[in-house]
């Protein structure tokens, strides 16, 4: 019996319901991770973490200590390196705090001056900087300020990502004999291959973007410092936190520099600083970018870009800075398909050629 539709609409037609159901399995997904974020959050951070501390823990297990005692080391020397890291920001941004904002106000009277209502909007936005946080960030910065619950959850969020990067350091060497044996049978390999290649991408990641982000808040410190702009320190550290959120964090951040510089020092010395901010992100982009990572998975600009949209959109400043490194596990995962699907191709067309070489 022949067919109502022709053939290239049926094949539209099949396309569209995989896409369909595709999406509404990852909608749910996400829907399910929002609902339940208090234990979806924790995990993820741990898995952040054991991909970033996870050479120091195997250098510990090869010197001959103890897998649980490794992990235990590791968190305390990360919690100590974090908790000092911490206090130096906070103490940074404190001492420095008032200087950046009266620069700030500066500059927006400065503005007010030669633009008129312009610079008037930038003083309230100034003046009003958590209610510029707060529409600014979404979700999850409006959550951190809403309250001391929020506060609460944080903390007892960050404790529960502690403990699961200890238990991931220390069986970490079983991983893969779960995941193979709750795998279906026939997919064992696949979904092995596929989850070391996706934490490879991950662990890469971090160390990349750790390194590229302590390099460019050192030197951007040191170029604020020399030009001796005010709360260059608390700006380095601003530097550090924003390289966590590719090209938007480093853009904002850098803006801030620029401004103070600005309000402080004058408008040759804000050139100076833009200059200093431009070379870092030069040097950032077109050196430690192909050297650092250059053994990760590369992704394009705009993809960047669109992951951090879609992160910020379903959780804030949280979404935006996971949403990069998972965006990287998930192209880890599809260049393992699409090299697992590509062998049989390349193995059919051998075949072909030996009856030529043997007639010959």
């Amino acid at each position: 019996m022949p067919s109502l539709l022709p053939a290239p609409v049926r094949r539209l037609a099949a396309w569209c319901v995989v896409i369909l159901l595709v999406s509404g399995v990852v909608y749910v997904g996400i829907r399910l991770c929002v609902e339940f974020r208090t234990a979806v959050v924790p995990v993820l951070l741990a898995l952040l973490g054991t991909a970033l501390l996870g050479p120091f823990h195997r250098r510990l297990v090869k010197a001959r200590v103890n897998r649980s005692v490794a992990a235990g080391v590791t968190c305390v020397a990360v919690v100590a390196v974090v908790g000092g890291a911490v206090y130096i920001v906070v103490a940074a941004l404190v001492n420095s705090g008032d200087e950046i904002v009266a620069s700030l106000k500066d500059a927006a009277r400065g503005l007010t001056e030669h633009f008129g209502a312009a610079g008037t909007s930038l003083d309230d936005i100034a003046s009003n900087a958590r209610e510029l946080l707060t529409k600014f960030g979404g979700t999850a910065a409006s959550g951190v300020i809403s309250g001391v619950s929020v506060v609460g959850e944080g903390i007892a969020m960050a404790v529960l990502a502690l403990l699961l990067v200890f238990f991931f350091l220390r069986d970490s060497d079983r991983a893969v004999d779960t995941l193979r044996a709750l795998a279906p049978d026939g997919t064992a390999d696949g979904l092995e291959a596929m989850g070391r290649r996706a934490f490879q991408a991950v662990e890469g990641f971090m160390r990349g973007t750790s390194l590229i982000a302590f390099i460019d808040a050192v030197c951007i410190t040191v170029g604020l410092l020399v030009l001796d702009v005010p709360g260059a320190v608390g700006l380095g550290a601003l530097v550090f936190v924003g390289a966590y959120i590719p090209y938007l964090g480093a853009f904002l951040s850098g803006a801030v520099a620029v401004l103070v510089a600005l309000a402080d020092r004058g408008f040759v010395i804000a050139l100076w600083a833009l200059g200093v901010v431009l070379a870092v992100q030069v040097l950032e982009g077109h050196v430690l970018q192909p050297m650092i990572q250059s053994r990760t998975v590369q992704m394009h600009p705009a993809v960047v870009m669109l992951a951090i949209t879609a992160g910020a959109s379903v959780a804030g400043i949280l979404g935006m800075l996971l949403a990069v490194p998972l965006t990287a596990a998930v192209f880890g995962v599809l260049h393992e398909l699409r090299q697992r699907y590509a062998a049989p191709d390349s193995d059919s067309a051998s075949p072909g050629s030996s009856p030529h070489s043997a007639g010959s």
